[in-house]
């Protein structure tokens, strides 16, 4: 619960320092460049090796079309539960893909472990998995940040996904 509650403060201290609106404050809108598709977030997927593997969706602002949507849900220890970890070996190289353009610029990943929250060093989109045997949650979060104006999300999203080292 104390996780839960860890990652529901977080998402909601995230969405408002850094926001999810294209207008400025006078509600003139804003040239940000390409319009964002669909009415959420891209998937995205982890590589490792040569397997892909989906991740799934968490909390997520995001607009299209003129409109935004902000969707919060649980953390993900509890949103993966019940779903197979994806095996790996001990600081096995894992990298992130996302078929979208344009990509987000901003990227930050959680590591849990027996309740315990690790920040993860991300380079050109990937990381190794840890070196001790375990089970080990992720979240995955990516922002779209305007180029033009400071501290401005035009869309963001976090993945989550589980692995276990074995």
């Amino acid at each position: 619960m104390k996780i839960f509650l860890l990652f529901f403060v977080m998402a909601l201290v995230l969405m408002g320092s850094v926001g999810c609106s294209g207008a400025q404050s006078n509600g003139a809108k804003q040239p940000i460049g390409k319009e964002f598709e669909g009415e959420q977030p891209p998937k995205a997927e982890i590589q490792i090796g040569n397997r892909m593997y989906e991740t799934k969706l968490g909390t997520y602002c995001w607009q299209s079309k003129n409109q935004g949507r902000c969707v919060d849900t649980i953390g993900p220890v509890e949103l993966l539960k019940g779903e197979n970890p994806v095996s790996v070996q001990p600081g096995e190289f894992i990298k992130f893909l996302m078929n979208y353009e344009p990509q987000p610029n901003k990227y930050h990943i959680d590591q849990i472990n027996e309740g315990k929250i690790t920040e993860v060093v991300v380079k050109e989109n990937s990381f190794h998995a840890p070196t001790q045997k375990g089970t080990y949650f992720y979240s995955y979060g990516v922002w779209w940040m305007d180029e033009h104006i400071e501290n401005q999300s035009r869309g963001d999203a976090f993945y989550y996904f589980v692995l276990k080292v074995i």
